[in-house]
């Protein structure tokens, strides 16, 4: 079932979601696969932990990984990816469902621009059996998200692809 915090915000946008009684969404594959999808329209939402000790949260093309070496030279920071624990205390969202709708205003909102590419978009909605179709100038406006390129294709060289440390 869909948060309450989260029903209310895609409420208030005219948006709902998607759920699934079976299944899971808890991966950008399984979401396309549930969703019958093409994996890159999927929005998957990555929390990223400070140096500095804040958190953002990166949302992007589910065929795409974070960039390290970008996105520590957007924020001024090393990032790791937040533990499961961390990420449930910042977000209240389990791994699989975390979603850029009705959590902590601190939470710093990045949002990579390769998910225009796509007229239809589908970010979780709180669970990992869930996804909610949207375009992409809604995710931006809704979610108050600095658009950038933070991302790399899944193939990049192996200079870039790490994203534990940025």
């Amino acid at each position: 079932m869909v948060p309450e915090n989260v029903s209310r915000v895609l409420a208030a946008h005219g948006l709902t979601a998607i759920e699934f009684e079976a299944g899971s969404t808890a991966t950008s594959q399984l979401a396309a696969e549930q969703l019958s999808v093409r994996v890159a329209q999927i929005a998957k939402s990555l929390l990223f932990l400070g140096k500095d000790g804040r958190y953002c949260m990166l949302l992007c093309p589910g065929d795409r990984k974070a960039s390290s070496a970008k996105l520590k030279t957007f924020l001024g920071v090393k990032t790791r990816m937040a533990r499961h624990d961390e990420t449930c205390a910042a977000t209240g969202f389990e791994p699989g469902g975390v979603c850029p709708f009705g959590v902590d205003a601190r939470i710093r909102i990045l949002i990579d621009g390769n998910l225009s590419r796509h007229a239809t978009i589908y970010p979780a909605a709180g669970t990992s059996a869930s996804g909610v179709p949207m375009t992409f100038d809604p995710l931006v406006e809704i979610t108050g998200g600095q658009v950038g390129d933070f991302t790399m294709p899944e193939t990049a060289p192996a200079a870039d692809r790490g994203t534990e440390e940025a």
